[in-house]
């Protein structure tokens, strides 16, 4: 799989596989990752996806490292972007014709290993990866991986989405940053149930300050002594929470447009400096 090249801000031009349109139905992949195992792992993801493409889904969001968990043990279980998981991953999202943004551990070429979120088309190519910016040393995540230094911005469908890794929610900036170039910013975590309050005031927080959706999925289970209790949610730009409940199973999704930020920004209008 070939990653285009990005510009200085990340951005990605929009895949021949997008079409332009007002609404992207997004679908809240939050599961049990389990630990260290990429086959149950994908295994359960295929089931998501179904699920996703039943309910008529665009995008199905997954948590971060969904392939083996939140592990350190990179040197064991990362792999290249074209490694076999990837490529499993790139064929659920293909054979469910959906767009897939999930977590993986990547060995990049020069010898680092990175924590990244992947951006598969619903051709089950990789359109794209970011790089965790901003690492969690509490739990030896600088010991093991490399920061990324740059945003990443794709067109899913004629909507622009920023793409954020769990940590990276503590930090503004970052989203300001990118902030008055998306409709909705992406995030996928393995957020432990011991901070679960701070995710539910953080990520409402990020929509509002940005008038954005924001989009953010957790994993649910226990994996590497750590207890997780999802709460993945969309709010819209106001903040207010607009995921539901799919007709089937226990999926949840949400319907985002760009016209629900337009209307957002020019009814409530904030200076250049605060929302861009």
């Amino acid at each position: 799989m070939q990653v285009p090249r990005q510009n200085a801000l990340g951005l990605v031009s929009p895949n021949k596989t997008s079409s332009k349109s007002d609404a992207l139905n997004v679908a809240l992949g939050e599961y049990d990752t389990g630990w260290h195992d990429p086959a149950l792992s994908l295994e359960r993801a295929g089931d998501l996806a179904r699920q996703a493409s039943k309910a008529g889904a665009d995008l199905l969001v997954l948590p971060e490292m969904c392939i083996t968990g939140f592990t350190m043990e990179a040197a064991s279980f990362a792999e290249p972007e074209d490694g076999q998981s990837i490529k499993a991953l790139g064929k659920v999202a293909a054979d469910n014709r959906l767009w897939i943004i999930g977590g993986a551990s990547i060995r990049k070429a020069d010898g680092r290993y990175v924590n990244s979120a992947l951006v598969l088309s619903r051709d089950g190519e990789l359109v794209t990866s970011y790089e965790k910016q901003r690492l969690f040393g509490y739990a030896g995540e600088t010991d093991v991986y490399s920061a990324g230094e740059s945003h990443c911005v794709v067109d899913i469908g004629g909507m622009s989405l920023g793409v954020f890794i769990c940590f990276d929610l503590r930090f503004p900036e970052l989203f300001r940053e990118v902030g008055r170039d998306v409709d909705a910013f992406v995030l996928i975590a393995n957020w432990p149930n011991a901070r679960q309050r701070h995710w539910e005031v953080l990520t409402q927080a990020r929509a509002i300050e940005n008038q954005a959706y924001m989009i953010a999925v957790n994993r649910i289970g226990e994996g590497g002594g750590l207890a997780y209790e999802g709460g993945s949610v969309v709010f819209d730009p106001w903040g207010e929470r607009c995921d539901r409940a799919a007709a089937n199973g226990s999926l949840r999704i949400a319907e985002i447009t760009r016209s629900g930020v337009e209307r957002a920004r020019k009814a409530f209008p904030l200076p250049a400096t605060v929302a861009r």
